[in-house]
This record gives C-alpha cells, structure tokens and sequence, in this order.
C-alpha cells in the first residue's frame, strides 16, 4: 500500500508538471508557470484522492533527492559557457549583490513600517536565501525556521510566476541577466526557471542560487541590527 502511494504521488506530480509545460507553452501567464500549477494541481489532485500529506512525504522525498543529480548536471552546460562567465564576472558579481542585498534591505524596511513583529522582520529577511540554508540561518538571527520556510517558498513561488513576464515587459532577453535575476531571488524554483528558457540561463542561476546564499548569510546577522 505505501510503495502504491509512493508511486501514485510521484505520478501525479509528474503528470502534472507535464501538464503545466504543454499549458504554459500555449497560455503563457503566471498562472501556468510549471512550479504554481504544479503545486496546486497537485495539491488538488492528492485532496481529492483523500491522500494525506504524510501518504505523500516518500514521493516528495524521491522527488527532493532527484533535485541533487539535477543541480549538478547544471555544471556542464556551466563548463560549455565558462568563458561568457569569465567575461562578465564584474558586472555579473555586482548584480548578484546588488540583488542579494536591495530583497533583504527593501522587505526588512517594508516589514518595519507595516509594524510588524520583531520574529517576523527577522524571518522575512532571508526570503530569497534557499530553504535548507534559510532554516538554519534563521536560528542564528532568532527568527523562526516554520516561518522563514513559509516565506522562502513563497517567494520563490512569486518569483517565478511573475519573474520571467516582469522580464519580458522591461525587456531584459540576455538569458545570463535573467539567469542572475531568477536565481538571485527566486533560489532553487528560479533556477528551474531559468533552466526551462535556455541552458545558459539555467546554469547561471544555479550559481547565483549559491552565491546569494553565501551572501545572505554573511550579511543577515551584521545588516539585521541595524533596523
């Protein structure tokens, strides 16, 4: 019975992942994006099987592992492309930080003038750093893991959805500068993003992904003070 749920988890989510490719290819809309429909067809879908979320874990957590080989087999195309890297280190750099410092800088100063509490100034401030790291980082500024993950997802959520349109109407194509934005301040979501518009633009944001983590955890703890 539980290899059977296993299975029929990792098939619904696949199906309807398959599903949001084939929707947002001919409707292209923040409603489409592969990671919303995704989630909520599938969140859909187990609700309606009367699956619980505990039947699901083991599908989620194959799917989770898979994440792992997929990461690294964004170091090839990255190698294919090492010398557009190697070029546009400088101005690739100061976007990643400019990036990775205005998200926590701005939604720090939102949090404070909407008045509220210390826990979730704190927790809200790490929004684009990605949730494994995210989680722990939390301890260390005393904000709240639960919410710090809420917060992440949520963001990445958001990020893709209306990241790649808000792009598109400023018109940003260079698939290097919407692989930085992506993963960035979208993380692990952004990044596969990213790596659905061009092999380029997915490596990209598998680094910034990183890079933003590095930087967020290095500027939460001495920035946070300071508000």
């Amino acid at each position: 019975m539980k290899v059977a749920l296993t299975l029929y988890g990792i098939m619904v989510t696949a199906c309807a992942y398959a599903l949001s490719r084939r929707l947002s290819r001919r409707w292209p809309s923040p409603f489409t994006s592969p990671v919303f429909f995704t989630t909520l067809a599938t969140v859909l879908v187990l609700s309606l099987s009367h699956v619980r979320f505990s039947e699901y874990e083991q599908a989620q957590k194959i799917l989770t592992f898979l994440l792992g080989p997929a990461t690294v087999a964004l170091a090839l195309p990255l190698y294919r492309n090492r010398r557009l890297l190697i070029v546009n280190f400088v101005p690739a750099l100061a976007g990643l930080t400019a990036g990775a410092v205005g998200t926590m800088v701005t939604v720090v100063t939102l949090a404070k003038a909407l008045g509220f509490s210390q826990t979730i100034v704190r927790s809200i401030s790490i929004k684009s750093v990605t949730a494994p790291v995210a989680v722990e980082l939390a301890r260390i500024i005393q904000g709240d893991p639960a919410l710090t993950t809420a917060f992440v997802i949520v963001t990445g959520m958001i990020g893709v959805m209306l990241g790649p349109w808000l792009l598109d109407r400023v018109g940003i194509r260079s698939p290097l500068a919407r692989g930085l934005a992506l993963g960035t301040i979208s993380h692990g979501q952004g990044t596969a993003q990213a790596a659905l518009e061009s092999e380029l633009s997915g490596a990209i944001a598998s680094i910034a992904l990183g890079i933003a983590a590095v930087f967020g955890s290095l500027l939460a703890p001495r920035l946070l003070p300071y508000f």
